[in-house]
């Protein structure tokens, strides 16, 4: 439910009234809340991967992404995410939520989150996702060339490749098995 409010709250901010970069990095400050910790009294797991979903909403609509995918008739989706835990964030401290665009490929657009907390990274969210619309994926190029940015992504870094190579193979592997079952 404090997800809710969390949207709510960055809504009524009207980030789109703030324009950014679709190559900068944004910012939404939050809290840390008690429905946010786990067992340890820290922010569970999971916790992360949902507080990443307030920066990427921030991010398309500063950026004006969103616009963008409204014109192609399109929603964003996640298709993966992967996450590194550095630090503890405990309730009541605040932090920043830092929101920038890695690049993309052919299908995928790629982002990463960092929860940072007096100048320190204390986790990492990345997640691959695309525009979808009734007729399919839009290509990446298509939307950032709408956004007024080169079609040609910047280099991705080898660590990023491998990772979405590793999400493509576990796909693949769904997809055999799902095959073999039926």
């Amino acid at each position: 439910m404090n997800l809710w409010f969390r949207l709510i709250w960055m809504l009524l901010k009207r980030p789109w009234r703030q324009h950014a970069d679709p190559f900068s990095t944004t910012v939404v400050r939050m809290r840390v809340w008690p429905l946010d910790l786990d067992l340890n009294r820290h922010v569970t797991n999971g916790r992360y991967f949902t507080l990443a979903d307030i920066g990427r909403m921030d991010y398309v609509l500063k950026t004006g992404a969103f616009r963008t995918a409204l014109r192609h008739k399109a929603v964003p989706i996640v298709g993966d995410a992967w996450g590194k835990f550095r630090r503890e964030l405990k309730v009541f401290e605040s932090f920043e939520l830092h929101t920038r665009m890695l690049g993309w490929d052919d299908k995928w657009s790629f982002l990463e989150h960092r929860f940072v907390k007096d100048g320190r990274v204390a986790g990492v969210v990345v997640m691959r996702g695309v525009f979808r619309s009734a007729r399919g994926t839009v290509p990446p190029a298509d939307i950032v060339r709408d956004l007024g940015m080169p079609e040609q992504s910047p280099p991705l870094p080898q660590w990023l490749t491998a990772w979405s190579d590793s999400c493509d193979g576990m796909s693949l592997q769904l997809r055999e098995e799902e095959a073999t079952s039926r």
